[in-house]
């Protein structure tokens, strides 16, 4: 009988600890898995229509054969500082106040440094405790001794190093956490591109070995292809024999286009035609060290076993063009070329080597990074105009997603313009970015608000329309299926019916706030639009507000 009893105390030991040992090994199995780590590189100028992406194969080999590549992701505004301040707030530029590159027009000023500053993907990240660290150009006037000079570090990164000012790749000064430090000339301690990537590499490095594990969110911003497109040395023999695309706009004059488009030289002058293939030699030679910081990145997150937890966005700011409808070389204009950006996303769950042709925007950028931080839960701030594109990039959630997904958004741009041109007096009042040959890229009544539809399902719905401010009320209308370098207004000539329901979109458009801008509209069907005397009064105060708007940006241009 005690025998018995000895054996039986001695199963119910084995049992209760087999039952501990299957216990804490199914806790383990169910353990919470760590957060995500995100890596957002942002490059400057990188267009898609002239092949922006092309010298880029490390990119392809490490970013879009490892993940999905977006063929219509657009800008919302065409220039740096506009389109930035819209990456870092998912805002649009009428929601956010930032007109234009200077500070008069809101580029860091201390307007923005007091409100919009305070609610950008940096602090919302943070809040959510992740160790966030920014490298490179943030907005163009950052750091200038009228916003607070270098000492200045936004709020919502715990590692700073800004660019002072505009893109440059040498003799240029950055603050690290507030204090400025001046870079020279030396390739192997001051060419920015690889700086930046080196202190993005000592900085994964350093958090790889945190003991809190805390998960880091890094927005990598590089110089390039910005100008002065200083390439590194290694690679100034690149491309030597490449010129600017010849892309179905190049050195055309397309039919009843915006008067600005209309003072071009068709055809161009020998001058503009060598400056713009030089600048598309040198803007993919200075890439070239680009594709080299995301192989570096790439790399280090793999030797630190934390690739395949990390998420790495890559884009841009806005497009560009060289030579299209003979504008010599900049940005700024509604133009497919401008607007569209590239867009890749790789990282835990993102189909592989995929192509999305939903229409995501810069306005995304920012949930999308808040919702994953938030452990891809759909949450974000709901005054952002974006929205989350984590389920397009979800192979489980893609096809749901598509379904929904917008059929239009908003561009706009605030046009800038000087008394006098410089280089052009003859040209009289309000043009800007003038060229030798007397070809200007912009003007204080190059100001214009477009609906830009997009299913990708549907041909029909491929449309750009678009009302500038200025003394002709003009109006430029394209059918994108039909006429894919915007060669033919059509204004004149398509229905009627597709006027009223754009301009009344474009209304819904220009007012919208935070979830009006992510729905659909009153008209996203196609049944007759009739106008009521509501909207006749609201057109009329979209157009005395645009007017009024433009006469307070003449105060300061």
């Amino acid at each position: 009988m005690h025998n018995v009893q000895n054996i039986l105390r001695f199963l119910f030991v084995c049992v209760g600890t087999c039952m501990l040992y299957i216990d804490a090994k199914e806790a383990v199995l169910t353990k919470e898995p760590a957060r995500p780590n995100i890596v957002f590189i942002l490059t400057d100028d990188q267009d898609t229509i002239l092949g922006g992406l092309t010298p880029m194969t490390k990119v392809k080999k490490y970013l879009q054969d490892e993940g999905t590549l977006f063929t219509n992701m657009f800008t919302t505004t065409p220039i740096c500082c506009p389109s930035r301040t819209s990456i870092l707030t998912g805002r649009y530029q009428h929601n956010h106040d930032t007109l234009n590159n200077s500070i008069s027009g809101n580029c860091s000023s201390k307007l923005w440094q007091q409100a919009g500053e305070k609610a950008t993907i940096g602090t919302y990240v943070q809040s959510l405790k992740y160790h966030t660290f920014f490298a490179g150009k943030y907005l163009n006037q950052y750091g200038k001794k009228q916003v607070g000079g270098p000492e200045h570090v936004p709020p919502g990164w715990d590692k700073w190093l800004g660019l002072v000012g505009n893109s440059r790749y040498y003799n240029y000064t950055l603050s690290y956490d507030g204090k400025a430090v001046k870079h020279g000339d030396d390739y192997h301690k001051d060419y920015l591109t690889d700086l930046i990537a080196n202190r993005s590499v000592k900085f994964i490095k350093e958090r790889s070995q945190d003991v809190h594990k805390e998960p880091f969110f890094m927005m990598i911003s590089t110089p390039a292809p910005h100008s002065p497109w200083n390439a590194a040395p290694q690679y100034n023999s690149s491309y030597v024999n490449n010129t600017a695309p010849k892309t179905g706009s190049y050195n055309k004059r397309g039919k009843d286009q915006h008067w600005l488009m209309r003072q071009t030289n068709i055809p161009m002058k020998p001058n503009s035609t060598q400056m713009a293939d030089d600048a598309f030699r040198k803007r993919w030679r200075t890439l070239l060290s680009v594709d080299d910081l995301v192989e570096k990145v790439v790399m280090t997150l793999d030797s630190t076993k934390i690739l395949d937890n990390t998420y790495i966005i890559y884009s841009s700011d806005n497009g560009y063009h060289l030579g299209q409808f003979g504008l010599p070389m900049d940005k700024r204009q509604l133009y497919e070329f401008d607007i569209r950006v590239p867009l890749i996303v790789r990282g835990p769950g993102v189909a592989k080597n995929v192509t999305r042709p939903e229409p995501v925007l810069n306005i995304d950028l920012a949930p999308t990074i808040i919702d994953i931080a938030n452990g891809s839960s759909g949450n974000f701030p709901l005054t952002m105009d974006g929205r989350s594109i984590r389920p397009l990039f979800q192979a489980k959630s893609s096809k749901n997603a598509a379904d929904t997904w917008r059929k239009d958004f908003l561009v706009e741009y605030q046009g800038e313009g000087f008394a006098v041109s410089k280089f052009c007096p003859q040209l009289g009042f309000g043009v800007s970015q003038c060229f030798p040959d007397c070809v200007c890229e912009d003007a204080y009544n190059n100001t214009y608000s477009c609906v830009r539809t997009l299913d990708p399902g549907s041909p029909d719905k491929n449309i750009m329309y678009c009302e500038f401010v200025d003394s002709e009320t003009f109006v430029e209308v394209y059918n994108l299926t039909s006429d894919p370098n915007q060669l033919t207004n059509i204004k004149d000539t398509c229905d009627p019916q597709l006027l009223v329901r754009m301009n009344t979109r474009l209304i819904e458009l220009g007012f919208c706030n935070g979830a009006s801008c992510r729905s659909s509209g009153r008209y996203s069907k196609n049944e007759p639009v009739h106008l009521t005397k509501e909207d006749i009064k609201r057109i009329k105060e979209i157009s005395f507000h645009h007017s009024k708007k433009n006469e307070i940006n003449l105060d300061f241009i």
